[in-house]
């Protein structure tokens, strides 16, 4: 009788959007780091994304909790919504510590992390597109993960010339932590991949 009920297919609608809106954020938060002009409203811009993306999110949470059949392991849903809300997240956070400790310039790293979310994100979009079918997905999770590691190594370096050449302890601990921020969602991005990863291998 269950296998006759058909499986709800909206869940995959609302990840595409919640993917789409993740690399809006990633882009705008490379676009302010670029050149720190307008921070302001780069802030604003990247809140408003992570506030649409709370709301997919809370969408996705309570179409979980009233479908009777779900395309694949409601726990696995779950998991997924949250790691993908939580690349947003920490994009935001780096937005506010940019604001909150007036951060008017960065190295150069603070922008390659930020390309390298861009990237994480445009290939979270397409396994995301691809999880339907079951098809083509794992190739952009490896390139997510790769991604992530590329991101950990410029990371270490940055905070490692960091450390050698900024005199000011303060402006010190503002930028290192903001990389830290950066990179970290580099890691929310690898987390959302393993979770889609799971599900494929889970369905083989």
């Amino acid at each position: 009788m269950v296998r006759l009920l058909p499986k709800e297919t909206k869940f995959f609608d609302l990840f595409e959007e919640m993917s789409s809106n993740l690399i809006l954020g990633a882009t705008a938060i490379t676009d302010l780091l670029r050149d720190f002009q307008d921070t302001a409203g780069y802030v604003k811009k990247i809140k408003d994304i992570e506030h649409r993306g709370d709301e997919i999110t809370h969408t996705i949470l309570i179409k979980l909790n009233s479908t009777f059949i779900t395309p694949f392991d409601r726990e696995d849903i779950h998991t997924l919504a949250s790691s993908l809300d939580d690349v947003l997240d920490f994009i935001n956070a780096a937005a506010d510590r940019i604001i909150l400790y007036k951060i008017n310039a960065a190295p150069a790293a603070a922008y390659e992390i930020a390309q390298i979310i861009v990237k994480q994100s445009e290939s979270l979009a397409r396994a995301v597109r691809n999880l339907e079918k079951l098809k083509d997905v794992l190739p952009h999770c490896v390139e997510v993960n790769r991604l992530e590691n590329e991101a950990d190594r410029i990371s270490r370096e940055a905070i490692g010339k960091l450390f050698d050449t900024e005199k000011d302890p303060i402006a010190l601990i503002k930028i290192k932590e903001l990389l830290e921020v950066l990179e970290t969602a580099t890691d929310k991005a690898e987390d959302a991949a393993n979770v889609l990863e799971t599900v494929v291998l889970k369905s083989a």
